[in-house]
């Protein structure tokens, strides 16, 4: 736990952090509001005591109550990772600014985000994206988003698993299921 890093988040971050910087073996992890990624993110990308250069990834979470984006970012100034969660963001739309003014690699991420839980959209942005377009176009039924945790595949999924236990076959099994050709 690199405890410097600690308290430089709390000094230069006081006014946006949702709640204590928490820390994990290598890990320190704060929490944000949406309408402070873009200042967040730009001042632990340029600030010379934190420079947080590498954005290793982002992702859109659905923790089944509120909506979150979260950043994994690297700093060579620190043995620790840095994990930033925009909590609270709307369900039925969960938007939040763009990071590829400061990060380009954050284009493949935001429009992975964007493809699987409509994560990243349509934000007012600091610079425009360069593409928000798709990236997969998913085949869900009723226009299901597969990351969401909500809607009739999370209920098929388990009687799915209910149905293949009923047939007698075990889940760690990795034959379970699998049509054999007769031996001759």
């Amino acid at each position: 736990m690199d405890r410097s890093l600690r308290r430089h988040l709390e000094l230069r971050l006081a006014t946006h952090l949702r709640g204590p910087v928490r820390q994990f073996t290598d890990q320190t992890e704060i929490r944000i509001e949406a309408g402070s990624v873009v200042e967040v993110l730009q001042t632990l990308h340029d600030d010379p005591g934190l420079r947080f250069e590498i954005l290793a990834d982002l992702a859109g979470v659905d923790t089944g109550k509120v909506m979150q984006v979260v950043y994994h970012l690297w700093s060579e100034r620190s043995p620790d990772w840095l994990r930033v969660i925009v909590d609270g963001l709307s369900r039925d739309d969960p938007r939040a600014p763009s990071a590829t003014f400061l990060w380009i690699g954050a284009e493949w991420l935001e429009r992975e985000a964007y493809d699987i839980s409509h994560h990243l959209r349509g934000q007012p942005r600091p610079a425009p994206h360069p593409d928000a377009g798709r990236l997969y176009e998913l085949p869900t039924p009723q226009g299901l988003l597969p990351a969401r945790r909500r809607g009739p595949l999370s209920r098929s999924r388990h009687a799915a698993r209910r149905a293949s236990s009923r047939a007698g076959h075990r889940r760690d099994d990795p034959t379970a299921g699998v049509r054999r050709a007769p031996v001759s």
